[in-house]
């Protein structure tokens, strides 16, 4: 993507009734963005992730695995509405540019949700000083990015990780 081109996020993958849990990511990637589908780079670990914990198999058709992770308490979004990025790089992202999402109609609109757990650093700290001063206390836990450029641990540390931050009074399996 050239410089100084506008990137725009998804829309939420959400249940009101259901979600107890929000995931979130910084801004898609250009896999990601060119595919339309969140964490579409074929090295994420997403959704193999997501596949061991709840189903949501990266086999699966992606509407399939959206309708998954709702039927387990999960929604899916990105703190970032829109922002400036060359690259795919969370660290190519122009802070400057950044605009987060509504989250306050957001979580009005899905009451139940009580846990955010971000994947990666830039989410949460994005989401603590554009979004936190202005939205009901929420339990927060940042995890390991599932990026491929995230390779300080191992697939299995990372299922670790993501499996504890599941709790099974918070999440439902499939």
């Amino acid at each position: 993507m050239p410089d100084g081109t506008r990137i725009r996020c998804f829309a939420p993958v959400a249940d009101p009734a259901t979600a107890r849990v929000l995931i979130l990511g910084s801004m898609p990637g250009a896999a990601s963005l060119g595919a339309n589908q969140y964490y579409a780079h074929p090295r994420n670990q997403f959704w193999s992730i997501m596949g061991t914990l709840v189903g949501a198999h990266p086999a699966l058709p992606y509407a399939e695995r959206l309708a998954v992770l709702t039927r387990a308490g999960l929604a899916l979004w990105d703190v970032l509405a829109s922002c400036e990025r060359l690259g795919s790089l969370d660290s190519a992202i122009d802070l400057r540019s950044a605009q987060a999402n509504d989250f306050v109609v957001f979580l009005q609109r899905h009451a139940g949700i009580q846990r955010v757990l971000f994947n990666g650093a830039l989410a949460e700290t994005c989401f603590r000083r554009d979004v936190m001063p202005y939205v009901r206390p929420l339990d927060m836990l940042r995890l390991p990015s599932t990026s491929p450029a995230h390779a300080g641990l191992s697939a299995t540390d990372k299922l670790q990780v993501w499996r504890a931050s599941l709790q099974p009074s918070q999440v439902v399996a499939v």
